[in-house]
C-alpha cells in the first residue's frame, strides 16, 4: 500500500511534536529525553507502535533543522508498516474487564483473554501483553502527571517561551442594513502578559486565525510554543503546518481545564470591563472602525498599564527582553510558511483548480498529483502565482487562468471534452497568432510586461 501525501504529512507532523521540545530549548537534556521517549514503543500513524532508538530521534532533529517540516515525511515507496497484536476489540475486552475488576492482575487478564478466545496463546505472548497494558494505563498516568506539572509552571521567565491564543465574541455591530456577530482573536505573551496581536472579525475561521498569527510573529517575533484550546480552528492540520513551519510547537489545552488558559480570558475580561464598556456597537460603523477605536485603547491604555502581577507594564517588561525576540528576516521566507497547502491532480491540459478559479501550468506535469501551496488572501488577482511542490521540493508554479485570451491562442483539443456532433477532432487546429509550436494555451506572456518577478 502507497502512503497519499495526507498520511505522509501527519507522520511527518508527528515526528516534529516529538522532537519539538528539543528544538525549542524546553529540554536541557536531549539525550535524556531521546532515551527516555525511547524506552516505549511510539505510536506512528500508519505504522502503529513502533520502537525508535535516539539515533533515530536525533536524526529527525537535524533533518528538521537542515530542510524544515518536509525532511520528515516518510518516502512515497510502499510500506507494510507494522502489524498490531492487539486491535481495538481486544481493547475494549480489557476496558470491560478493568471496570469490572479494577484490582485484577495483568497476567490473569491474560489469561482470561487467552481462555475465553478474545487472543491467541500463540500469537500473543505474556511479554508483549505486558507492554502493552503498560504503555496504555502506565504511559497514560505518566503523560497525565507531566501535563499537570506543565500547567502549574505556566508562568514563563522569558518572553515568547509561551503564547496563549483564544477567541472572544465581540459586540454586534452594522453591516450593511444589518447587524452581525464579531469574534476578537487574540494572542497574550505568558511571560510578559503583553497582547502581541488582537483583531476583531466577522467569522472564527482558519482563515482569520491564519492572518492574525502571522500578524502577531511579524510584530513581536516567533514564540516556542502556542497554546490553544480545542476549538477546530485550532485543531487543523494547516495549523499545525504552519507551527512546524516557523519552529514553534502547538501544544492544546486538556479538554475541561478551563484554569489553563487562565491569562488569555483574564485579558478578554479586561477587554470587557475597560473597552467594550465605553464604546456604543450602534454608532460604530463597520468593523474597521471598531479595530481602529481598539487598536488605540489596546496601546494606550492595557500594553502601557502597570500590570499587577508582573509590577510594571507588559510593554516595558516585553522590551527589557528584546534580546531574546526571534525574529523573520526574510518576509518571503515567512510568507511560504504560511502558505495553504492542498493536493490536486494536474488535469491532461495542464490546469488545476482552486477554490473554483482555474490556474495552467506546465504541461510536463498533467497527470500527476502534486502539492500546491497558496495564499488564499489573494488568489483572486490574477498576477498571483500558486507553487507546485512533490515530495517537499518546488517542483513549478501555475497562474491563474485569463479566459479572455482564450480565442487568440492555437490550441489543439485532445480528447474532445464536448461530446456533441459540433467537437472539434482530434487533428484540427485553430488557426490564431500564437507561435506555431504552441499546441495548448499558455496564459503566462500577458505578465511578462510590469511584472517585476
Amino acid at each position: 500500500m502507497q502512503l497519499d501525501d495526507k498520511m505522509r504529512e501527519t507522520i511527518a507532523l508527528k515526528k516534529f511534536s516529538i522532537v519539538a521540545p528539543v528544538l525549542n530549548g524546553q529540554i536541557p537534556n536531549q539525550k535524556a529525553y531521546f532515551t527516555e521517549i525511547c524506552d516505549k514503543p511510539i505510536e506512528m500513524p500508519y505504522y502503529g507502535a513502533r520502537n525508535y532508538t535516539p539515533k533515530t530521534l536525533q536524526y529527525w532533529a537535524s533533518s528538521y533543522l537542515k530542510d524544515g517540516i518536509d525532511a520528515l515525511k516518510p518516502g512515497s515507496r510502499s510500506d507494510k508498516g507494522t502489524h498490531r497484536k492487539i486491535g481495538d476489540e481486544v481493547l475494549e475486552r480489557i476496558k470491560e474487564i478493568k471496570t469490572e475488576f479494577p484490582k485484577m492482575q495483568v497476567k490473569l487478564i491474560y489469561e482470561t483473554l487467552v481462555a475465553e478466545g478474545t487472543i491467541l496463546e500463540n500469537k500473543v505472548s505474556v511479554s508483549t501483553f505486558y507492554r502493552f497494558m503498560e504503555d496504555i494505563y502506565i504511559n497514560k498516568e505518566l503523560s497525565k502527571d507531566k501535563e499537570e506539572k506543565e500547567l502549574k509552571r505556566f508562568s514563563h521567565e522569558f518572553i515568547n517561551e509561551l503564547w496563549q491564543t483564544d477567541t472572544m465574541y465581540g459586540p454586534y455591530i452594522r453591516l450593511g442594513k444589518s447587524k452581525k456577530q464579531t469574534y476578537l482573536l487574540a494572542y497574550i505573551d505568558d511571560c510578559s502578559r503583553l497582547i502581541t496581536h488582537a483583531e476583531f472579525y466577522y467569522v472564527q475561521s482558519f482563515s482569520a486565525l491564519r492572518a492574525s498569527f502571522k500578524e502577531a510573529i511579524m510584530k513581536r517575533g516567533v514564540p516556542k510554543i502556542l497554546y490553544t484550546d480545542n476549538g477546530k480552528i485550532y485543531r487543523s492540520q494547516q495549523l499545525e503546518y504552519i507551527c512546524a513551519s516557523i519552529g514553534c510547537t502547538l501544544l492544546h489545552a486538556k479538554i475541561l481545564t478551563p484554569n489553563s488558559k487562565g491569562k488569555i480570558e483574564r485579558f478578554f475580561k479586561t477587554v470587557r470591563s475597560r473597552f467594550l464598556s465605553r464604546i456604543n456597537p450602534t454608532e460604530i460603523k463597520d468593523i474597521d472602525e471598531l479595530n481602529l477605536k481598539f487598536k488605540i485603547w489596546l496601546e494606550d491604555d492595557y500594553q502601557r498599564k502597570k500590570h499587577s502581577s508582573i509590577a510594571m507594564s507588559p510593554l516595558d517588561l516585553f522590551m527589557s527582553q528584546v534580546s531574546r525576540i526571534n525574529v523573520f528576516h526574510d518576509l518571503n521566507q515567512l510568507n511560504e510558511c504560511f502558505l495553504v497547502r492542498v493536493s490536486r491532480k494536474i488535469n491532461n491540459d495542464a490546469t488545476l483548480q482552486l477554490d473554483n478559479i482555474l490556474y495552467e501550468t506546465e504541461q510536463k506535469f498533467a497527470g500527476e498529483r502534486l502539492e500546491v501551496r497558496y495564499d488564499p488572501g489573494i488568489i483572486d488577482k490574477i498576477q498571483e502565482k500558486v507553487f507546485l511542490y512533490k515530495d517537499g521540493v518546488k517542483v513549478g508554479e501555475a497562474l491563474k487562468v485569463n479566459f479572455s485570451d482564450n480565442a487568440h491562442v492555437k490550441r489543439r483539443f485532445n480528447g474532445n471534452r464536448r461530446k456533441n456532433e459540433d467537437a472539434i477532432k482530434e487533428t484540427d487546429v485553430i488557426e490564431v497568432t500564437a507561435e506555431p509550436s504552441q499546441t495548448r494555451i499558455s496564459y503566462s506572456d500577458m505578465f511578462n510586461e510590469g511584472d517585476g518577478r
